[in-house]
C-alpha cells in the first residue's frame, strides 16, 4: 500500500479520535449551552477567526436550517461596526482553539455591555475567552492531523462536530420535523423530497385509466394504450376499485396462450393493488414502488373510488429522488 494511503489513514484516524474524545466531555456545560440556545428569544450569532470562522459559518448555517435562527459575524468586522447586528436577547457563540484570538477578545467587552450571553468552543478552558464565557465547551484535541502540527485540522473537525451536536439536540428539543426542514429548503432535491406530495403529481379525472370489471380484455388493452400509463384500474358498478391490470399482467396472460381478447378482464387482473393517500409525500410513493417492484399507485377516495393515479415516471420527472 502506498505512502499516500498510509498518510491519509493517519489523518483520518487522528480526526476521528478527536471527535470520539469529545464524548466523555459532554457534561453540564453542554446541557447549559443547549438551554441557553433553546430559551434564546433572539438569534445565535456565531463568530470565529480564520479556519474557526469557516467552522462558525457552517454551524450557523446548520442551526438556521434546523430551527434555531443564526448567522455568522466576522470578529474583525464586528469591532468595526458589525457588532451592531447583535441585539439584546441574542446569544454569541465564539470559536477559538487557543481562546486568545485577538479579534474575538477585543469583542468581549462590547458583548458584555450588550448583556448577551456568551458560549465558547475552545481548546483551552483556562483561556481568556473561556473565563469570560457564560458557558465554555472543551473542544481541545491531543494533536493536529497536519504533519507539521500547525494547520488547524483535528481542532476544527472537533469544533464542527460539537456544533453539529448542539444543532441536533436543539432540533429534537424543538420538535423540528421534516416538514419544517423542507420549509427552509424549498429548492433542490431536499425540498422536492420533503414538499412534493402525491396530489401534486397524480393524474386525475379523464387522465385516470379505468375499466369495468365485466369488460373484455380488448377494452382494457385499449384503455391502457390510450392513457399511456401502462395500467388500468378495474372498478365495479359503483366505481369502487376491485383490481388493476398492468402491462405485466397482460404479458403473463399472453404467455399462457389462447385468445385473451374475448375473455373478461377480471380473469387476468391483480386484486388488492397497492394504493396511497394523496397527502402522502411523493418520496414515499416512490419508496413503495421500489419496494414492491411496481410502477404505479392508485389514489382512492373514502368510498374506494379511484381518484387518481401516480406513475414512477411522474416522480422521477419531478426530481423527487
Amino acid at each position: 500500500m502506498g505512502k499516500e494511503i498510509e498518510q491519509a489513514k493517519r489523518v483520518l484516524r487522528i480526526e476521528s479520535e478527536a471527535i470520539l474524545s469529545l464524548i466523555p466531555r459532554l457534561n453540564q456545560a453542554f446541557t447549559s449551552a443547549v438551554k441557553i440556545l433553546f430559551d434564546c428569544p433572539g438569534r445565535a450569532v456565531l463568530t470565529g477567526m480564520g479556519k474557526s470562522g469557516f467552522v462558525a459559518n457552517k454551524i450557523a448555517a446548520t442551526l438556521a436550517s434546523t430551527g434555531t435562527p443564526a448567522f455568522f459575524m466576522h470578529p474583525a468586522e464586528g469591532i468595526h461596526g458589525d457588532l451592531g447586528m447583535v441585539v439584546k436577547g441574542d446569544v454569541v457563540i465564539a470559536i477559538s482553539n487557543s481562546g486568545e484570538t485577538d479579534e474575538i477578545i477585543n469583542l468581549l467587552p462590547a458583548i458584555k455591555r450588550l448583556g448577551v450571553q456568551l458560549i465558547s468552543l475552545v481548546g483551552n478552558l483556562n483561556s481568556t475567552l473561556a473565563r469570560m464565557s457564560d458557558v465554555s465547551l472543551d473542544v481541545s484535541v491531543a494533536e493536529e492531523a497536519c504533519p507539521l502540527g500547525l494547520a488547524p485540522t483535528a481542532s476544527t473537525t472537533a469544533a464542527l462536530a460539537m456544533g453539529d451536536a448542539l444543532a441536533a439536540v436543539l432540533l429534537e428539543q424543538r420538535g423540528f420535523k421534516e416538514e419544517d426542514f423542507a420549509l427552509f429548503h424549498p429548492g433542490g432535491s431536499i425540498g422536492r423530497r420533503l414538499l412534493v406530495r402525491v396530489r401534486d403529481l397524480m393524474h386525475k379525472d379523464q387522465e385516470v385509466p379505468t375499466t369495468k370489471e365485466d369488460a373484455l380484455m380488448k377494452d382494457a388493452i385499449l384503455e391502457i394504450t390510450s392513457k399511456k400509463l401502462g395500467v388500468t384500474s378495474i372498478v365495479d358498478d359503483r366505481e369502487a376499485l376491485v383490481g388493476i391490470l398492468t402491462d405485466g399482467d397482460l404479458r403473463r396472460a399472453l404467455e399462457r396462450g389462447g385468445n385473451i381478447l374475448a375473455h373478461p378482464v377480471s380473469q387476468y387482473m391483480t386484486r388488492n393493488p397497492k394504493v396511497i393517500g394523496e397527502e402522502e409525500l411523493a418520496a414515499k410513493a416512490l419508496q413503495l414502488m421500489e419496494t414492491y417492484a411496481i410502477t404505479s399507485l392508485l389514489i382512492l377516495d373514502d368510498q374506494r373510488r379511484v381518484k387518481g393515479i401516480i406513475h414512477m415516471h411522474d416522480i422521477l420527472k419531478a426530481g423527487v429522488v
